[in-house]
């Protein structure tokens, strides 16, 4: 079916149910970020690909509201489609609950498939409606009724992080959970998002692309859990080691009757961003809920001694790849056919060489020239464009290894490029190098910091509309919250940096229609000196892959940040050169010259 027949069915349903608009949000059950192909419900009724948006549909009209990494994006996907494009952020944006409000006929129904909504949305929705005199429908999946040909839930096998990995037992985790618990004044905790369940029972998977989770559910109770999952997917050893820690495995699809049995007298503690509105509904009225950020989430993200030192082992095994490849990529380009596929392809076999690869930790971003303005731009069979040199090519791209996840953005001259490229490219590595030398006091969090790479951006009156970093998770999520530096703070203000989190370095220019310049590292942080000012911190680069001279401008940087760029570069040759050939090794010691 083409889009405009698809949301034509939907609308049918939408007047069989008496549903007056209908809302498709980008999840799946469990609020990930990134969803496996049964989920992409959204994707189904737009044709927009990105990962994160929402969809709304009412008998009339249709309309998509996604941020700024994929405005660009957005408008050629739905081109043609009959979708009005709503870009969150901007000044002419009205919001979903206004647009709701504006839309709903008196006593109208808003409808959405409730396992695929937050709570606080869910709730947002409710109230839009009430200010209408209307109602909510959330136990239909109206999407679900017309996609006939709908991937099925997955079946891959899950498998065990061994603690020499992990750095840290289930059981130990699973106790620091429940002293949380107890803190809280909670027996029960309510788990549904999958890299929390991952991380706390030291299981990783394969359900969804790039991210190594098991779809599951997780009631913890203080002597005992449920794990809601398919069983087929774990071995008889993990089923052994779950059950030593007094998981016991029941079926993936009982978990709403699960929720609804939680006896009466239970403090229930759950994340409302992070909990289906489906499953709160689920809960018994005399329950009591104690609304709090999953304790899991800011133990993950510091991670332990033994993760941190595995994570540069990782980090050490994709610089080398790397490097590799762009030694490859300025030695080939304008003598054979390389395409942005081909080039993403080849960057991915030298990984694949590389000891405890696992797979890509995302989809890769290999954007050539024009595309590369394109924040999330994911090349298909239409617009793989061959390199030609005189342009840049920008890489995004990371691999999981058992020793961790990496994150990458290089963007590379191919052969020489113009003036205006140079300029903004060596506006950015500024940018990325301010920000990776910080020396910061304990206490300040990334939205503190965020200002020191846009800073040189914003005396030239630029900017860039996306985050200048995320925090990685250790073989999970590699966008994972709470840790950022963004300028603009989200509905939690930004964690306080602690030693070990691991955190982006990315700021990026781009211009529509010409070109896109992003530059990324991975950071550690670090505890510095202490004195009687305080604990002072700072960041250990964990990416090792060389900056590109030939599209650098040395005499528009200062003295201090050609100083930050050769003893970059100086670590790089010492840290990757043991693990290239002569060649590639004599080509690392060019690229990585004092300037």
């Amino acid at each position: 079916m083409k889009i405009s027949d698809r949301i034509a069915a939907l609308r049918g349903e939408m007047e069989r149910e008496g549903i007056d608009i209908w809302i498709v949000p980008s999840s799946d059950y469990h609020q990930s970020e990134y969803v496996g192909e049964h989920f992409k419900a959204r994707q189904y009724m737009t044709g927009f690909t990105g990962s994160a948006g929402t969809a709304v549909f009412t008998r009339d009209k249709a309309c998509l509201w996604t941020d700024g990494r994929y405005f660009i994006q957005a408008e050629k996907e739905l081109d043609g489609s009959g979708i009005t494009l709503c870009k969150m952020g901007e000044p002419d944006c009205v919001a979903i609950e206004t647009f709701l409000e504006k839309e709903l006929p008196v006593e109208g129904v808003i409808g959405f498939d409730g396992r695929t909504v937050g709570i606080g949305e869910g709730k947002g929705y409710e109230a839009a409606a009430a200010r209408k005199s209307g109602t909510v429908s959330y136990q239909h999946d109206l999407i679900g009724s017309i996609w006939k040909d709908r991937p099925e839930l997955p079946r891959e096998k899950a498998f065990a992080l061994e603690e020499k990995y992990a750095g840290e037992s289930a059981a130990s985790k699973l106790m620091r959970v429940r002293e949380k618990m107890q803190e809280q004044g909670a027996d029960v905790h309510l788990l549904t998002s999958l890299d929390d369940i991952a991380w706390l029972l030291n299981i990783r998977g394969n359900d969804v692309a790039y991210c190594p989770l098991v779809l599951s559910y997780l009631i913890l109770y203080m002597d005992r859990g449920e794990l809601y999952a398919d069983a087929k997917k774990f071995s008889s050893k993990m089923r052994a080691d779950l059950a030593g820690n007094g998981i016991i495995l029941r079926p993936y699809d009982e978990i709403e009757e699960a929720v609804s049995a939680i006896p009466a007298s239970s403090c229930v503690l759950l994340d409302a961003e992070r909990v289906s509105y489906a499953l709160y509904r689920r809960l018994p009225e005399n329950v009591r809920i104690k609304e709090s950020e999953n304790p899991e989430i800011l133990m993950k993200c510091i991670k332990n001694d033994i993760e941190a030192a595995n994570i540069r082992k990782a980090h050490l095994k994709d610089a080398a790849a790397h490097t590799r490849f762009m030694y490859w990529l300025k030695k080939n380009i304008g003598k054979q056919e390389i395409t942005e596929i081909s080039a993403a392809e080849k960057l991915e076999s030298f990984r694949k060489e590389q000891g405890g690869y696992l797979g890509a930790s995302f989809e890769p971003i290999s954007a050539f020239a024009e595309h590369g303005a394109i924040v999330h731009y994911s090349a298909t069979g239409e617009t793989n464009a061959s390199l030609t040199e005189g342009k840049l090519l920008l890489t995004d791209t990371g691999g999981h290894y058992l020793e961790g996840s990496t994150d990458i953005t290089r963007t590379v001259a191919l052969g020489e490029v113009s003036q205006k490229e140079k300029e903004d490219f060596t506006l950015v590595a500024r940018a990325m190098l301010r920000l990776m030398n910080t020396v910061f006091l304990y206490g300040c969090s990334g939205a503190n910091l965020d200002c020191i790479a846009r800073e040189v951006f914003w005396k030239k009156r630029v900017n860039f509309n996306h985050g200048t970093g995320h925090g990685v998770g250790y073989l999970l999520n590699v966008h994972e919250p709470p840790v950022n530096f963004r300028w603009k703070e989200g509905k939690t203000p930004a964690p306080v940096l602690e030693k070990n989190m691991v955190i982006t370095d990315e700021p990026g220019l781009y211009i529509e229609g010409a070109y896109g310049i992003r530059l990324e590292n991975e950071l550690l942080v670090r505890e510095d000196e202490k004195n009687g000012y305080g604990q002072f911190m700072r960041f250990e680069p964990l990416t090792f892959v060389p900056i590109d001279l030939d599209a650098l401008l040395p005499e528009e940087m200062t003295e201090e940040e050609r100083k930050m760029l050769n003893v970059y570069h100086k670590r790089v040759y010492e840290t990757v050169s043991p693990y290239l050939n002569e060649e590639e090794k004599q080509w690392l010691k060019e690229y990585t010259r004092s300037i």
